[in-house]
């Protein structure tokens, strides 16, 4: 039997104004699909201020903090857990650097480099490890449980029995999969 790599999670969140553009919300979700991530979570929701002050906690003292919080509450974002091997390095490969002008520059086929307006308007955000993952997920999906997605549901998302829902742009476990596996467990 051959072992295999258990899927990383990480965060995504899409920003305000690109949440207003449906033409270039349309085309980041596609890079996202295309590039074989799992939506494991998805909402669309405005930032609370104490939501965007626990994210952002680590540039309180930075002069762009006010900045940054009013813009991340001004309006919907999306916001997704997305499941890959090694998803943290390759979200934040596929956004690009997270400076624009750096972006247009050396990688103008990213994310960023594409739909960038601003170092503080640069489209998405990602995690930058897993235990950044871990608290960022905590704060905008709460019931999120990750010891219980990794026993009941990542062998799912992993073996790819999935189906897609593109107007929720969340992907779900193939139930009738699950009870045949389930049901060739038990005979």
């Amino acid at each position: 039997m051959q072992l295999r790599q258990p899927l990383q999670l990480t965060l995504a969140i899409i920003k305000p104004y690109v949440v207003k553009s449906p033409f270039v919300l349309q085309k980041i979700r596609n890079l996202i699909i295309d590039n074989n991530f799992k939506i494991v979570r998805s909402r669309r929701t405005i930032i609370t201020p104490k939501e965007a002050e626990l994210f952002y906690e680590e540039h309180k003292k930075k002069f762009f903090y006010n900045r940054l919080l009013t813009f991340m509450c001004s309006g919907p974002s999306d916001i997704h857990i997305l499941a890959a091997y090694d998803a943290i390095a390759k979200w934040r490969k596929l956004m690009g650097p997270t400076k624009v002008y750096r972006a247009q520059y050396s990688d103008p086929n990213t994310i960023r480099g594409m739909f960038g307006l601003s170092d503080t308007r640069n489209a998405t955000h990602g995690s930058d490890s897993e235990q950044s993952a871990k608290k960022e997920i905590t704060i905008f999906f709460n019931d999120f449980s990750f010891q219980k997605w990794y026993q009941s549901e990542e062998r799912y998302y992993n073996l790819g029995q999935l189906h897609f829902d593109p107007i929720a742009f969340v992907h779900t476990i193939d139930t009738s999969f699950m009870q045949k596996h389930e049901k060739e467990i038990t005979d």
